[in-house]
């Protein structure tokens, strides 16, 4: 890869990070542009989709096309395959053709009916709190030549770096995200049990007993029972303004 190329891909994938809202829409973005990178290299139609699986978190996934989502969901849902293999062994995994390639038979019939002929698997370095990999997928046997095969590590060596960002940016607002909600769970109870404690004249303690008590008589939890009752006293819900 030309270093003008390569510079001019660092700044497309700066500029994914910088004009996306979540990780979701980051990867779809990055598919369409790995989608696009392999497809001039091969003069076809390539199709890619991002798998990545976070600590805690479920399977993202993203695809260039709804075609490239549902192949990639298929070797998710099978549970093997070239992606899967390729974040196991940390390195390329290439189906060339699925007509004689004696692997994943089951994953290799449904790739047929979808009418793809060729996959190639390559991971990206995330570290130790997450995995990824660029799925790449073709209509035609043999696309996936030495070549293509350098084209589509050396651009996920690349993209390594940037989708790492995004997961950490991803997963700090998720945390933020948690920790406001908390705080409104929390503040919601507190007010709760200070109505609680002022028309019964009783203690805090005993006002959270009481609020413990109707969350477990009507099995919800209890900040829910708390938004109700303030609801009910003041004819809408508690909102708090938290400084980020």
């Amino acid at each position: 890869m030309a270093n003008s190329s390569e510079h001019e891909r660092v700044l497309e994938l700066q500029d994914l990070i910088v004009g996306t809202q979540n990780v979701a829409e980051f990867l779809q973005r990055l598919s369409v542009m790995a989608a696009g990178a392999l497809s001039r290299e091969t003069s076809g139609t390539v199709e890619c989709g991002v798998t990545l699986k976070r600590r805690r978190r479920t399977f993202t996934v993203a695809g260039s096309s709804p075609k490239a989502v549902l192949l990639d969901e298929i070797e998710q849902r099978i549970g093997d395959g070239p992606c899967i293999e390729a974040l196991r062994v940390k390195a390329p995994v290439l189906l060339a053709n699925v007509d004689t390639d004696p692997r994943w038979p089951v994953y290799r019939e449904a790739l047929e009916a979808e009418g793809c002929r060729a996959t190639l698997g390559v991971p990206l370095e995330l570290g130790e709190d997450a995995a990824a990999a660029l799925n790449f997928f073709a209509f035609e046997s043999g696309v996936f030549t030495p070549a293509v095969v350098q084209e589509a590590v050396e651009f996920a060596d690349l993209a390594g770096g940037a989708v790492r960002l995004a997961v950490r940016l991803g997963t700090a607002q998720s945390l933020a995200d948690d920790l406001a909600a908390a705080m409104q769970s929390r503040t919601s109870i507190d007010l709760a049990c200070g109505v609680i404690m002022g028309q019964n004249r009783c203690s805090q303690a005993e006002a959270m007993a009481i609020l413990t008590k109707v969350s477990s008589h009507r099995n919800q939890k209890l900040r829910v029972v708390a938004e109700e009752m303030l609801a009910n006293l003041v004819g809408g819900g508690v909102h708090t303004h938290f400084d980020p």
